[in-house]
């Protein structure tokens, strides 16, 4: 495929591959913006890359411009292939589940394996062809990205022009994790800013505490379960949501409430002070992964009146 490779002319600012550039980051807002200045796309649950792709070879930095090539091998071989003499796509590692939804959790698990489940989502183009077309308008860099990344194993991040509202409910509503929404026109700029911003979808639920943790005799968390039938299955540990007072609340009501053995069907591995499986708490969370583990939970208090 290599010999095959395409070597067209290129818009943009002809220049030498650059080194590692600092991605873009979106900035968290209350509310998705409106209006056709917009676009949005699917907030993806992975790994934020930057591939290199220059004389044969790939390279596949993290976030931070750490070299994870070899621990992102299949996606190395997979970009490998894309219509391209040198580019740098910005993206996302990931593992696709059948609805179309992803889940950091499921990614970690799947590289301490194979690794044969991971897939690259492109959404940016940074240089082709020996030209730098950071300053060219998003949506052109995103036609050619769609361009050279078809027929290839590469997946890529569609952008919705639609009301932002409307794009949020339909994400939440099918459990995706949220949306990024950017400006159709803007050049790419490394750093937090404004032309890119993000919102999560928060979720609630009443969820059963079957324990709590202390770390060196402070509090430091729940564990969380849902009953399903007669069974209580593991939902998460919410970390977040306490102040001195409500742990020290929680930690008086838990007590009388110990028991030496985990209330879940099924035994977890984390270590715990295990309680009756009495109290209820309203937890706040962006999503849920593939099992019904809460992600990223917040509490929010006890419900007293359920």
């Amino acid at each position: 495929m290599a010999s095959q490779r395409k070597k067209p002319g290129a818009p943009g600012i002809k220049a030498p591959l650059p080194a590692f550039i600092e991605p873009a980051l979106a900035s968290s807002i209350d509310r998705v913006p409106s209006g056709e200045r917009w676009i949005h796309e699917i907030k993806f649950d992975g790994y934020r890359v930057q591939v290199h792709l220059a004389n044969e070879a790939v390279k596949i930095f993290t976030r931070r411009g750490y070299d994870w090539t070899k621990r992102f091998r299949k996606v190395a071989d997979d970009t490998w292939h894309i219509k391209a003499a040198s580019a740098i796509i910005d993206g996302e590692v990931v593992v696709p589940a059948d609805d179309g939804t992803t889940d950091f959790s499921v990614l970690q698990n799947e590289l301490k394996g194979s690794s044969n489940k991971i897939v690259l989502v492109a959404f940016d183009l940074l240089y082709l062809n020996g030209h730098d077309i950071r300053r060219l308008p998003l949506v052109q860099r995103k036609a050619e990205l769609k361009k050279i990344i078809a027929g290839s194993d590469v997946q890529f991040s569609e952008s919705f022009e639609i009301e932002g509202s409307e794009m949020l409910a339909h994400a939440c509503k099918v459990g995706l994790e949220g949306v990024v929404s950017k400006v159709r026109d803007s050049i790419y700029t490394s750093g937090r800013g404004n032309n890119w911003v993000k919102k999560t979808c928060a979720q609630r639920e009443t969820l059963t505490i079957a324990g709590f943790a202390l770390d060196e005799g402070k509090w430091d968390g729940m564990y969380l379960g849902r009953v399903t039938g007669d069974d209580l299955i593991y939902a998460g540990k919410v970390d977040h949501g306490f102040d001195k007072t409500s742990a020290a609340e929680l930690q008086k009501r838990l007590q009388p409430l110990i028991r030496r053995t985990q209330p879940y069907a099924k035994r977890i591995e984390h270590k715990g002070i295990w309680v009756e499986p009495k109290l209820l708490a309203e937890i706040e969370y962006r999503a849920k992964s593939a099992v019904g583990k809460v992600r990223h939970p917040f509490f929010k208090g006890l419900r007293e009146d359920l």
